[in-house]
């Protein structure tokens, strides 16, 4: 069976501290070594680190370190997009402050008090007035039909998120993608 994997769209050190932390809050797997700001793995690295985990859901993390071109972390991102050896079941959109991109429409967002809402929202975990969110790693996530779940800086938000806190924003947010795998699979059923 092919391993279901969460791309989530930040990979500097908070941010991987704290997808680490979420990981183990939910019972997934977290390819740490996929972290990097940007990120140094290509996507077939990635994929072959997949493979080899133990279990799933399986955590990677892409980053483009501001690139609002396609940096390694999209060009890794589609990769795994575009494998058949693994299974995407959704991603966590991370929002910058960059403003040169497209952006990608959430299904919901996750803001810094933990809740739910159907608009993005911006770097520091507030609501914005759209379903777009913008950062330098997630224009390629448009193409893709997939969940997406935007999230502000993860491990920050001026310390909501913060891994002494147990990373709530983070853990919600994959426990979301995983909600909106479910539902669209259970859909596909009916």
């Amino acid at each position: 069976m092919k391993k279901r994997v969460i791309i989530v769209t930040d990979g500097d050190l908070m941010a991987q501290r704290a997808i680490e932390t979420a990981a183990q809050n939910i019972g997934a797997r977290v390819i740490s070594r996929s972290a990097g700001n940007p990120t140094i793995l290509s996507g077939e690295e990635i994929v072959d680190l997949i493979k080899e985990a133990k279990h799933d859901p399986v955590i990677v993390m892409v980053d483009d370190r501001g690139n609002t071109h396609k940096g390694d972390g999209e060009k890794a991102m589609e990769y795994i997009l575009n494998s058949n050896e693994v299974e995407v079941i959704g991603a966590v959109a991370v929002a910058s402050n960059t403003s040169k991109v497209t952006g990608v429409e959430v299904d919901v967002s996750i803001d810094r008090n933990g809740n739910v809402t159907h608009q993005a929202v911006d770097k520091d975990g507030n609501p914005k007035d759209d379903k777009i969110i913008k950062g330098d790693t997630v224009d390629v996530l448009s193409r893709y039909d997939i969940p997406v779940v935007g999230v502000g800086d993860p491990g920050k938000m001026e310390g909501s998120d913060d891994v002494e806190f147990g990373a709530p924003i983070i853990t919600k947010a994959l426990e979301e993608v995983i909600k909106l795998y479910e539902l669209k699979n259970k859909l596909k059923k009916q």
